[in-house]
């Protein structure tokens, strides 16, 4: 057996990983002989992890002649405690400024979006006071948000821009979400969402936003702070040939995209990220099954955000059985943002999607782990197996439905960033 950084010993794991059963379609001829095993998972077992990465996996029993080798320090037992990928948040606006609570309580009071919008409110006080924060300020409100997300067992998480609309405050955003990631030393994918909605110095001339939107891509691109593209293709927002010109300059720089969808109406957006190869289609209240089974041909995840549901108190859930029916990958996020889903923790989204949207525990836990890093398009996240990243959350819970089904009881005891404890939260 080879030399080890570090062994995890006496855990149970949630795999994730097709190799120990998960996911196993049982009704496919050529797994007839395979047993689906929830979670993928494994008792009694153990990890070796070599330089950032899980190096062996296996049972218990089968390290523990090795383990007089090592060093007390390179030994960690859990004590039966479970073990799950690092959970990943795919689909965030955590970058902003300000703060929308006054409109929150004007809307329980009954006032009406049209009214808010017209004091100013709504996305146009968002993007004024991102607009108006400095950068130090920008990073202290918005860290806030991922430590509270980072406490939940969050290891990796995708951040957008869209609250800036000009070349300046974009650049903005996408700098303070970068330097997140740097300071708290997890992994962040960065998103380019000036598609997000039209400034007010643009009023009634979208097609011209747009053009600037693709003008900047590039140069936002070039200086390092782009990972992927996204827009907002909705009647209220940029229809899909407006999201196509984005889409096409994002092909020139060879950037995956998704896009959110079919939230408030259906008129096309996620058969368009289907043409383009796209990474996810997010939202998608309004889904069609015509434009599923395009989802399925281009290998597209469909991210389901059960805090805008709640929070607007929508009525028409995503088509989950549909999405089930073709086997698309669903993963599961908050959409922190201030406007709709002020959500900051993956735990209560997980419960959400259980109670709104009769996802199983085990649909909203891959949803947080392997189906959120496909749909960040991180190959080597996600899952627990060899060859992929230490990326790990430790849980101490009697199983892993525990973790949808509790609410406000945070049973993190200490997650693994790249092959690296972190302290005990």
């Amino acid at each position: 057996m080879t030399s080890f950084d570090h062994i995890i010993i006496n855990a149970n794991i949630a795999t994730f990983s097709a190799h120990y059963g998960f996911g196993i379609d049982t009704s496919d001829d050529k797994n007839e002989h395979a047993d689906s095993v929830p979670y993928g998972q494994l008792e009694n077992a153990a990890i070796g992890i070599k330089d950032g990465k899980i190096a062996w996996l296996g049972a218990h029993d089968e390290i523990t002649a090795h383990l007089p080798h090592y060093e007390e320090n390179q030994v960690t037992d859990v004590d039966g405690k479970w073990i799950t990928p690092g959970l990943i948040d795919c689909h965030t606006h955590i970058v902003y400024g300000g703060n929308r609570s006054n409109e929150f309580e004007a809307r329980l009071q009954g006032a009406s979006y049209q009214d808010i919008a017209a004091q100013g409110g709504g996305i146009v006080a968002t993007v004024s006071a991102t607009r108006e924060a400095s950068i130090e300020t920008l990073f202290a409100q918005s860290e806030k948000r991922l430590v509270a997300l980072i406490k939940e067992g969050v290891t990796s998480i995708e951040i957008k821009s869209g609250y800036g609309l000009d070349l300046d405050t974009e650049r903005k955003m996408l700098t303070v979400a970068r330097q997140l990631g740097e300071k708290h030393d997890i992994h962040v994918s960065t998103t380019y969402l000036a598609a997000h909605a039209l400034p007010t110095e643009y009023k009634d001339r979208a097609d011209d936003y747009i053009e600037q939107v693709c003008k900047w891509l590039p140069i936002l691109y070039a200086e390092g702070l782009v990972d992927a593209v996204d827009g907002f293709c909705e009647n209220i927002a940029f229809s899909t040939e407006q999201i196509r010109r984005v889409f096409e300059v994002a092909r020139s720089l060879d950037l995956p995209v998704k896009l959110h969808s079919e939230q408030l109406s259906d008129i096309g957006g996620s058969a368009l990220v289907a043409e383009y190869n796209g990474l996810s289609s997010d939202h998608l209240e309004h889904l069609s099954e015509e434009d599923i089974k395009k989802m399925v041909a281009s290998n597209t995840v469909a991210v389901i955000l059960p805090g805008a549901f709640y929070t607007l108190r929508d009525t028409k859930p995503p088509p989950i059985e549909a999405l089930r029916k073709h086997q698309v990958p669903m993963a599961i996020s908050t959409d922190c943002n201030p406007g709709t889903s002020p959500l900051t923790s993956l735990l209560l989204t997980m419960n959400m999607g259980c109670t709104l949207f009769y996802l199983t525990p085990e649909e909203v836990l891959a949803g947080s782990t392997v189906y959120a890093a496909q749909a960040l398009g991180l190959s080597n996240k996600g899952r627990i197996e060899v060859g992929c990243d230490a990326d790990l959350a430790l849980w101490d819970i009697a199983r892993p439905a525990d973790l949808a089904y509790q609410m406000g009881l945070n049973p993190i005891k200490g997650i693994m960033v790249q092959g690296q404890w972190r302290e005990t939260l």
